[in-house]
């Protein structure tokens, strides 16, 4: 079965249309950290539009497949990484996994243009479906399977002007603006519809740069002194029983010279024992930190007696309040955060009573985890509210939503992105997080085991970074900022509410069209 469908998809690639879509797609990672070449995203989707014009619901779903699998192909080859080197599996089944991978994500918006082909009139692919019908298959590709947002065309456009619109649309909006302007420009480039297109890219413009005169948000005087500590330990010494005192120390000892800040934050699972077993050091931390009149952040794996369950979580050590008169922390406080979003594989294992006992790398370290609740309160540290969020989670913008607030003080993200070595992942990965910064209007917080390591201001630009594999603090002053942006408000809502609009009117159109071409021919 599996060998005739590769044989398809061989066969598929022999025509030449075939590879200027899959080569299309194949040149978007360009778009993309760590090259942000942000135009291709738009330019790049003409080649592929000019082979799904008019265009058969079969045809349509193939070209559109094709250019799906370039773009996923390129852009998320990183997940190879950790397969490969962390998984314990022959580099031929790790690229098997992952071009299964790659193959499955083609199929949304393959779905997405099958679905437009056969709403048209006479199914013949009408372009003008392709950017409301496009964000369903992305809706979809987010939720199925615990869902999968990695890689949406917006997120090329955050260095771009377009990303004038983040603190409005956001991510996804931005995805339906940009490619409605591609199909635009492909309706000028063949001379059709040219007065709609040219007046629609017009529009565009002119919103942009009345949105780019808006500040949603202000900064306050309030400034908070900041050290993210990235302690650079390998991979595959993280978990080595003689390695956890030891790695617990290194990180303490950078922290030492930084008790100055006001918060200090420690990478996702930086104290790698249980927290129940480490307490002796938590207990050291937080008394240091309470003396020092600082916070620290740290990730650590939590294992709840109550309920007999695993959680990848974060803790805040030391003051809570300012006026704290002694280190807030205790085993299993409420001042905590337990990761929702788990990831598949890394850490759950669906059917793992079948998958488990096939490889390695489905029993990889920590792969037992229970989620957290989808609600949970900010973190407060230092009397400030801090909204985490761990690892992959950062790419749910809904999620982070569902716990922000007027008073949110600052976003912040840990990470451990030694799973994917040097690769681009960790780029695309700061790149999604200043996403949020920007959709938010909130500085941004981001703390890595081995990079990318940074802070992001509020309209989602660097403030600081330091660099990927090497063992550094990185101090930086927050301004602390004031307001809400729409999308903090409104979320995607707008956007889904004008793509089903958009749909009806299509319809109702070709509607009248076919109405008036029976009424001329009787």
């Amino acid at each position: 079965m599996l060998k005739i469908f590769f044989t398809k998809i061989t066969n598929n690639l022999k025509s030449k249309n075939n590879w200027f879509s899959f080569l299309a797609g194949l040149s978007l990672v360009l778009a993309y950290a760590p090259f942000s070449l942000w135009p291709l995203a738009i330019l790049t989707p003409l080649i592929w539009l000019k082979q799904i014009n008019k265009a058969t619901a079969k045809e349509a779903t193939k070209q559109s497949y094709l250019f799906a699998f370039g773009w996923f192909a390129s852009g998320i080859s990183w997940v190879h990484v950790s397969i490969d080197q962390f998984g314990g599996m022959p580099l031929v089944i790790s690229l098997l996994l992952m071009l299964l991978l790659c193959l499955y994500l083609a199929i949304y918006p393959a779905l997405s243009c099958y679905i437009a082909a056969k709403i048209s009139k006479d199914n013949k692919l009408n372009l003008w479906f392709i950017p409301p019908l496009w964000l369903f298959g992305e809706y979809l590709r987010g939720i199925i399977f615990t869902g999968f947002p990695w890689l949406s065309l917006g997120y090329s456009q955050l260095n771009g002007p377009l990303s004038n619109f983040a603190p409005i649309i956001g991510e996804v909006g931005i995805t339906f603006v940009m490619l409605f302007c591609s199909i635009c420009l492909f309706k000028l480039l063949i001379k059709e519809q040219r007065t709609f297109g040219g007046l629609s890219i017009a529009i565009v413009i002119i919103s942009l740069f009345i949105s780019s005169q808006i500040n949603w948000t202000e900064q306050t005087d309030r400034k908070v002194k900041v050290a993210l500590v990235q302690g650079n330990i390998k991979q595959e010494l993280k978990w080595a029983p003689e390695q956890e005192w030891p790695t617990m120390l290194t990180y303490l000892d950078l922290s030492r010279a930084n008790y100055d800040a006001d918060i200090i934050v420690w990478p996702e699972n930086a104290v790698p024992a249980m927290e129940p077993m480490a307490q002796d050091f938590l207990n050291m931390a937080n008394q240091a930190a309470y003396l020092n009149d600082t916070a620290i952040i740290t990730g650590i794996i939590n294992y709840n007696f109550e309920v007999k369950k695993y959680f990848n979580s974060l803790i805040v050590l030391g003051k809570k309040h300012q006026d704290d008169e002694q280190g807030s922390y205790f085993h299993n406080n409420s001042n905590r955060y337990y990761k929702n979003h788990l990831l598949p594989i890394g850490e759950f294992v669906p059917f793992e009573d079948f998958l488990r006992p096939l490889a390695p790398f489905f029993n990889l370290p920590q792969s037992s985890f229970s989620r957290g609740s989808y609600n949970q309160n900010n973190l407060i540290a230092q009397d400030l509210k801090i909204l985490p969020l761990i690892c992959f989670e950062i790419a749910f913008a809904e999620q982070l939503s569902a716990n922000f607030f007027k008073d949110t003080d600052i976003l912040l993200t840990v990470s451990n992105d030694a799973w994917f070595g040097d690769s681009h992942g960790p780029h695309q990965h700061l790149e999604i997080a200043r996403m949020r910064a920007l959709e938010f209007g909130r500085p941004l917080i981001r703390s890595t085991n081995n990079g990318i390591t940074a802070v992001v201001d509020h309209h989602g630009n660097i403030s600081a970074q330091i660099p990927q594999f090497k063992q550094a603090v990185l101090r930086n002053e927050i301004t602390l900022v004031k307001g809400t942006t729409p999308y903090s408000v409104y979320g995607r809502t707008p956007t889904y509410i004008i793509a089903f609009i958009i749909i009806i009117i299509i319809l109702v159109n070709q509607r009248k069209v076919i109405s008036n071409k029976v009424i001329a021919s009787n």
